[in-house]
């Protein structure tokens, strides 16, 4: 009994269109917020986010406002860094996505992380693009 390679794609294609359409769906909606979130949010990076590692007075000022900040900020992140996982193997600027999802959201050992991610040539190179075309200062590091 011979097994052809096409007609066992075709049976896998049949039986679960309906997942890869939709698999297909949330891939171009992530990449599409993608798109038009990365810019802003790298904008909003203050170029001194390496080097400076004093308290914020907006935390200070407003410590309940603040605490709200920091969870949407969270939720924005991880769903960020979901989402660069998911276009690693789909379209999508993968590796930058999760570098601003790490950025956004708190977790143990995050700058270490995000020091070492930053330091990839081709990371640092297009972070500062971004923030030339936005006219916002490079980062310093």
């Amino acid at each position: 009994m011979e097994i052809n390679f096409f007609d066992t794609a075709n049976e896998f294609f049949s039986s679960y269109k309906t997942y890869i359409f939709w698999l297909g769906v949330v891939s171009l909606l992530i990449f599409i917020f993608s798109l038009i979130s990365i810019r802003w949010l790298v904008t909003l990076i203050p170029s001194d986010y390496f080097t400076n590692k004093g308290t914020s007075e907006f935390k200070k000022r407003y410590p309940l406002t603040w605490l709200f900040s920091i969870m949407i900020k969270n939720i924005i992140g991880y769903a960020l860094i979901l989402g660069g996982l998911l276009m690693l193997v789909l379209p999508g600027q993968g590796l930058f996505t999760i570098f601003i999802g790490l950025i956004l959201s708190n977790y143990p050992g995050k700058y270490k992380l995000e020091r070492k991610l930053i330091s990839i040539p081709s990371i640092f190179k297009m972070v500062n693009w971004l923030r030339d075309k936005s006219n916002k200062p490079p980062l310093d590091i």
